[in-house]
């Protein structure tokens, strides 16, 4: 027998020898605690949707699933340690629309990861609206308006948003590329202390989240001119979409579940069959638009596709922009 044939058996026979203990583990999948990195602080978006997923796979699963939270330097080392894991389902990622889907451009040169080869899409979970709103004082009484004015009176009319290369950022730099509109860019360090300036007329148009807007517009102290999903915010159902007016425009936070790459699929598809059961049952669907989400259960191959459009149209708008990070 040659080396090469003899090399050839042992392979197969050690891949034959190994082929059973992985099928076990994979059906077993999972038998003990499995962690969630969200590379955000608690309390943002997608902490409370991470953390409600978590507990309803917790339930199913009979094994606990604990979310892990770690911010900073744009989520980037947090996804990081996600990608370097070992590749068995028990260290997920929870990705957004600004780690996954603008940091490949906005962040470029400074990633070190790539969320096309570096991880596995389970399902997108959940989609925020933005929504862009206006100080009572400001002339506009809709999007059309807005636009008209704006073309009027090229960069006078300015915007705020939470800051350079936030979803509020870019969504905004989209609807301006989409509308032919010269809208000037105010960002602030958050977008507590851009609403505070917007209530206090010091800015008077931003683009913000729906969730943090809401109580504000409830009470009147500020005016909606527009969504920026292709379908009506369930939370504020007499709020147009902007793409109403301008075709084509959807924009969204975003936010799903990503394993490292090489998982075993059958542990991809368990994860992401789960999770689509879960977010199924009425009571979670209206948990989760309570929490000012939309439902957006995906398959693995359509939260891939949904990431690879997500990178492109981002990466179009911030060459457009030229933002870049501060």
């Amino acid at each position: 027998m040659t080396i090469i044939k003899r090399r050839a058996l042992l392979t197969g026979t050690a891949a034959a020898l190994a082929a059973p203990s992985v099928v076990r583990a994979q059906a077993g999948y999972p038998d003990k605690t499995v962690r969630m990195m969200v590379p955000f602080p608690p309390g943002q978006a997608a902490d409370t949707f991470a953390r409600l997923m978590a507990e309803r796979l917790t339930a199913r699963w009979k094994q606990q699933v604990v979310v892990e939270n770690k911010g900073g330097g744009a989520g980037i080392p947090a996804m990081e340690q996600v990608a370097k894991a070992p590749p068995d389902g028990y260290f997920l990622a929870f990705g957004t629309s600004g780690t996954i889907g603008i940091n490949p451009s906005f962040m470029k040169g400074l990633m070190t990861y790539d969320p096309l080869t570096d991880f596995a899409p389970c399902s997108s979970v959940f989609l925020v609206p933005l929504i862009m709103v206006a100080h009572l004082s400001h002339p506009a009484k809709d999007i059309a308006d807005l636009i008209a004015r704006a073309k009027a009176e090229p960069g006078k009319l300015g915007y705020a948003s939470a800051g350079v290369g936030s979803s509020q950022h870019l969504s905004m730099e989209l609807f301006k590329a989409r509308a032919g509109a010269d809208i000037a860019h105010i960002p602030y360090k958050g977008s507590a202390p851009a609403m505070q300036d917007l209530l206090a007329g010091h800015v008077t148009l931003m683009m913000d989240s729906v969730v943090s807007a809401l109580p504000h517009l409830r009470s009147g102290k500020i005016k909606p001119l527009g969504v920026t999903t292709a379908k009506r915010a369930p939370l504020l159902p007499d709020v147009p979409p902007i793409g109403d007016t301008v075709k084509g425009f959807d924009a969204a936070g975003w936010g799903g579940i990503l394993a490292p790459a090489r998982t075993p699929k059958a542990i991809v598809e368990k994860i992401s069959a789960d999770l689509r059961a879960e977010i199924a049952i009425p009571e979670v669907e209206k948990k989760m638009i309570e929490l000012g989400g939309i439902p957006h259960p995906t398959t693995p191959e359509e939260h891939t596709a949904f990431i690879k459009a997500e990178i492109e149209k981002w990466s179009e708008v911030v060459r457009v922009s030229g933002a870049k990070p501060d």
